[in-house]
């Protein structure tokens, strides 16, 4: 290559090749001949053409790096291989430049695909000129071919990493949102700025603040799970109709998040209560987090909701249990214990106590079964449940014991209690004729300076006097004794 043999040409610090393409721009002319006018199509229609274009190419000269770059001994080494170099999708890039050179372009550029004489694969960014003085004819073309490789695999790694974030975030079983905060930071950014201290104190005077920042979040993105969990069809929805999800409960844990945000804490959690667009409640764990690289602006912040309303609920139950008779549905002793001693302590007075004591409790397990037991049991838990409204209270206490308390409660109001289980007593034993349900039924109204515990043991005593006058037959335990609302109450001890 004696024409090409100058100092700049050989130790160019770049891969140059001098090309000559007068062979494809006599083979472009005879296309042309034919009514050839688009070349792209021409070349896409038969990819043999494309190949037959790169066969015309001759390789002229190239420099020291050229040779280095792709590993060749010499000139001859390197041409004598080309088929190794130029090789795979190599063709597609190809079309490119061919259809540059078609269009009468003087320089084009290209990415493509070479590989060293080893084997080893090389992203390359391709640039070429036609030489000054061969534009009519093609027979001079410089080119230079950087390896980009490094460069490229970057950008795929980046795609790749992006993809899988984009995978996660998708498909992720929990609900993430991508939320823009950068207009609350100004907002908090313009109170601190007027000389604002106590953020709470503020927020006290101006709770319009709260309903502002709200306003103010702009959701760029939500996955999958953030549809199913409120049961939107699609994001346009989600977004149309969070005024149904974000509701009631919502305005004191977002100012809570404030207060986080003002104090620095750009991470956070709590529990809230959100709704699903069916109107069912949601419990949910709030995860917040400005994401990384945007905490001077919080235009990207990511919130994770993970629904904690199974676990909500079987807390509850837990609780219901501790304090609950699963069978009537009543208080526990527990419970009854408990009560028994706050009202000892707050000393409210009067305090009314009812104790019950359900008959033939053992008789009906014994020869029924306790399927039948059961039965009285929860049907007078369903009398005490329907005539007991707060702050009265009442309770199993026992196997066939029950006890109502009736805090503020004079002894008249007591009587009438006692009157209204017997009435309804009475009903419910209009449907179930064959297993009526029949109790012995203690009152006693606290005096002054008596304990609880004095109050409870007066009704108890009164309990077993009525439970001894069915026993004798003086009464069947089903309604007042004497019959009527007026008759003498055997049963009761007053104040």
């Amino acid at each position: 290559m004696p024409d090409f043999d100058s100092s700049v040409f050989k130790l160019a610090p770049v891969a140059m090749w001098i090309e000559d393409f007068s062979a494809v721009k006599a083979l472009f002319d005879d296309w042309r001949s034919e009514g050839v006018t688009d070349l792209r199509a021409h070349l896409k229609a038969d990819m043999s053409r494309v190949a037959a274009c790169s066969s015309r190419i001759k390789v002229v000269g190239v420099n020291d790096k050229t040779l280095e770059l792709f590993e060749a001994d010499d000139f001859n080494h390197l041409v004598q291989n080309l088929s190794m170099v130029f090789r795979g999708d190599m063709l597609e890039s190809h079309i490119n430049e061919l259809a540059a050179l078609w269009d009468g372009e003087t320089g084009f550029s290209s990415k493509a695909v070479n590989y060293s004489l080893s084997g080893r694969r090389m992203d390359i960014q391709l640039n070429a000129t036609v030489m000054p003085g061969h534009e009519d004819d093609l027979s001079r073309i410089m080119m230079t071919t950087e390896d980009v490789t490094e460069r490229e695999e970057a950008r795929r790694q980046e795609a790749r990493s992006r993809l899988h974030a984009e995978g996660l975030f998708k498909h992720s079983p929990i609900s993430l949102w991508v939320e823009d905060f950068s207009q609350i930071k100004i907002l908090l950014d313009d109170v601190r700025h007027r000389g604002i201290d106590d953020f709470r104190v503020f927020l006290d005077v101006h709770p319009e603040f709260v309903h502002q920042c709200m306003s103010e979040i702009r959701v760029l993105d939500v996955n999958q799970a953030t549809l199913d969990l409120f049961s939107a069809p699609d994001f346009h929805t989600l977004l149309q109709r969070q005024v149904e999800i974000f509701r009631d409960e919502m305005e004191k844990p977002f100012r809570e998040q404030l207060v986080d945000l003002w104090e620095g804490r750009i991470v956070h959690s709590r529990e809230v209560i959100n709704y699903a667009l069916d109107g069912t409640v949601r419990h949910i764990l709030l995860h917040f987090a400005v994401t990384p690289g945007y905490e001077h602006d919080w235009s990207r912040v990511q919130i994770a909701l993970a629904d904690i309303t199974a676990r909500k609920k079987a807390e509850a139950y837990l609780e219901y249990l501790g304090k609950h008779d699963v069978l009537t549905k009543l208080h526990n002793r527990a419970f009854y214990t408990d009560e028994l001693n706050r009202l000892e302590r707050k000393r409210l007075r009067p305090v009314s106590v009812l104790i019950i004591d359900l008959n033939g409790l053992k008789e009906a397990n014994d020869s029924l079964g306790h399927d039948a037991g059961d039965s009285l049991l929860r049907r007078f838990g369903e009398v005490l449940n329907s005539v007991v409204t707060s702050p009265v209270c009442a309770a199993r206490i026992g196997g066939d014991e029950f006890a109502v308390l009736m805090p503020g409660a004079e002894n008249k109001a007591a009587e009438a209690m006692v009157d209204t289980i017997y009435e309804l007593m009475a009903i419910n034993n209009q449907f179930y004729s064959n297993s009526p349900l029949s109790v012995a039924i203690g009152v006693a109204t606290s005096r002054d300076g008596e304990s609880m515990e004095a109050t409870v043991k007066r009704a108890d005593k009164a309990m077993y006097e009525d439970k001894q006058a069915f026993h004798k037959g003086l009464t069947d335990g089903r309604s007042r004794p004497g019959g009527s609302k007026s008759s003498p109450a055997k049963n009761k001890i007053s104040a």
